[in-house]
């Protein structure tokens, strides 16, 4: 495959000369960098591209040109290369024009002229853009292939084991993409055997348990140390955090999760509020370089590892693991966030992984391609997943209990749920049954105040409802409330079982729990705000009190 283009528009040919030398001085040995002296000229170009099949990473489109504004070039370069990164050339008047952009076309970036020096102002973004694209990009004939049923909760855990770990494949639906019986006939796999993985080594993985998937990628799941300071069990946001700042510190750290890095958050196809991305950013993407920073920073992270249980060993956990292993550390950080419960509809569970998903939207989006696809849910992942899979669905219904969907969902998401003409919100409405033979064929609705049901046909249904903090793992010396979220810090005092289980002489550390040197951070604590941002604020407030724990132990 020929090297991915970055393509510059711009009227003006000294400033059009002048950043395409500034790009080509940086990135022309792993790009091409092509010029287009209008937006109709660019257009074409793009045309052109589309047409032989190569790959556009990036364009970046001055804002004020004769004929056709930098914006509207974009937006139509978008229907022709949705993920290439978009980026708007402007001067500072055009600021504004360009923050409208970022809704409008979804632009990745505005970079202001003039961007001199370019090691500052210029190469810092284009590299976090095209790492960004680099992760998304699924070339058609390269890297891991995954060809299987829709509707299997075998091809389902596949997907939703590599999706989970941050690993790029490409899904073929059996006997509806033309590419996947080829792919099936080179390796001789038959229908039988589905779902395959097919590596680019030639290796086929035919119906591949966990392990034999994680022993092929390669992932790490063995510890360098026998002891650690600070063991994070959970790399969702609180986690992540955690693990950046306890490296940062100096602290020894090994984070643990026992599905893959991001937690729910890496499921959001977007999040529009987090403080410094003003176009927004996908929780893959978040958990991308978050996972990157912490290694980088020297945190070794083990996945797919589950935790089983803790045992208290004077100063020190004993984390034993579900394969047998154990784990000792100084200092344990429980930062598991929740998981859901099953639906109490009839029928759901026989039909999960088959049409039925818990969270997951992401990962099966493009299995909903053209299907009529229900979302239950009143709260902020339940929105963005309508958003991102309207991208994909013929239809997409929002099942929610209340009348008023601004009750629990941000302001911007319900504004941006009623301007996508796929999108049908089904206010005070519930699920009673769901039905199908070896996979969701329809759904049962009953309205507030109504004895009858309405059948409607579905794809697919997914859940974003019943969630419940993930503690299973820890002894019941940690104390939990009435809904098993964990409690912390002066929480604590009031409970007349507490003295019981605190054995210091001093009242427990913010976020500590009724075990000394056991802290709790993110949406498993009780008193969280269920927000990414704040789970990494937990996260990062929680280093500090390690890092005073172990001070004086």
């Amino acid at each position: 495959m020929s090297e991915p283009i970055i393509l510059v528009i711009d009227d003006d040919p000294q400033v059009l000369a002048a950043i395409r030398r500034d790009l080509k001085a940086r990135y022309q040995t792993e790009y091409r960098v092509l010029a287009a002296g209008s937006g109709e000229s660019a257009l074409e170009t793009v045309r052109e591209l589309k047409t032989r099949g190569d790959a556009l990473a990036m364009l970046i489109s001055d804002q004020r040109m004769p004929g056709m504004l930098g914006v509207d070039v974009l937006g139509r370069c978008r229907e022709l290369y949705p993920l290439a990164r978009r980026v708007l050339l402007t001067a500072y008047s055009d600021i504004q024009a360009a923050i409208r952009a970022i809704n409008e076309v979804r632009l990745d970036h505005y970079l202001e002229k003039p961007w001199d020096p370019p090691e500052e102002r210029l190469y810092p973004a284009v590299d976090d853009l095209l790492s960004a694209w680099h992760a998304e990009y699924r070339p058609e004939a390269t890297g891991i292939r995954v060809v299987g049923h829709p509707w299997s909760p075998l091809s389902y855990a596949v997907k939703d084991l590599l999706g989970s770990n941050l690993i790029p494949y490409r899904w073929l639906e059996a006997g509806r993409d033309p590419d996947a019986q080829a792919l099936m006939d080179s390796g001789n796999v038959k229908t039988s055997e589905l779902p395959a993985v097919f590596f680019e080594t030639g290796v086929v993985l035919r119906k591949p348990n966990t392990r034999e998937i994680t022993e092929h990628l390669g992932l790490t799941r063995e510890a360098k140390h026998e002891l650690y300071p600070l063991i994070i069990v959970g790399a969702g946001p609180a986690g992540l955090a955690a693990a950046v700042y306890g490296a940062a510190e100096g602290i020894r750290t090994l984070l643990l999760d026992g599905h893959g890095p991001g937690g729910q958050a890496c499921a959001s196809s977007r999040i529009e509020n987090y403080l410094g991305f003003p176009a927004g950013i996908s929780g893959g993407d978040l958990t991308r370089r978050a996972v990157a920073q912490a290694q980088r920073l020297g945190a070794e992270f083990l996945t797919p590892v589950e935790v089983t249980s803790v045992s208290i060993e004077g100063g020190y956990k004993r984390l034993i693991l579900r394969d047998g292993r154990e784990m000792v550390a100084r200092a344990v950080l429980a930062a598991t966030g929740m998981t859901y419960r099953e639906h109490p509809a009839e029928g759901i569970g026989a039909l999960a992984g088959a049409g039925v998903y818990y969270g997951a939207a992401v990962t099966e989006a493009n299995s909903c391609r053209g299907r009529r696809v229900m979302i239950v849910g009143g709260g902020n992942s339940a929105g963005q997943s309508a958003v991102y899979l309207s991208r994909f669905a013929s239809e997409v219904h929002l099942i929610v209990r209340r009348i008023d969907l601004n009750e629990t969902m941000s302001h911007y998401l319900v504004e941006q749920i009623r301007q996508l003409p796929n999108i049908r919100i089904r206010s005070a409405m519930a699920i009673e049954r769901v039905e199908g033979d070896g996979r969701l064929e329809r759904v049962w609705l009953r309205s507030a105040g109504s004895d009858s049901l309405i059948a409607e046909e579905a794809d697919a249904l997914f859940v974003f409802i019943g969630a419940r903090p993930h503690t299973d793992w820890l002894p019941t010396t940690v104390l939990r409330n009435e809904k098993g979220f964990i409690l912390t810090g002066r929480d604590l005092l009031v409970l007349d079982e507490f003295p019981r289980f605190w054995k210091e002489d001093r009242e427990p550390l913010p976020l500590e729990t009724s075990i000394a040197g056991l802290f709790a951070a993110g949406d498993v604590r009780a008193g969280a705000m269920n927000r990414v941002a704040s789970a990494v604020g937990e996260g990062s407030m929680a280093v500090k009190l390690v890092y005073d724990y172990l001070s004086r132990t």
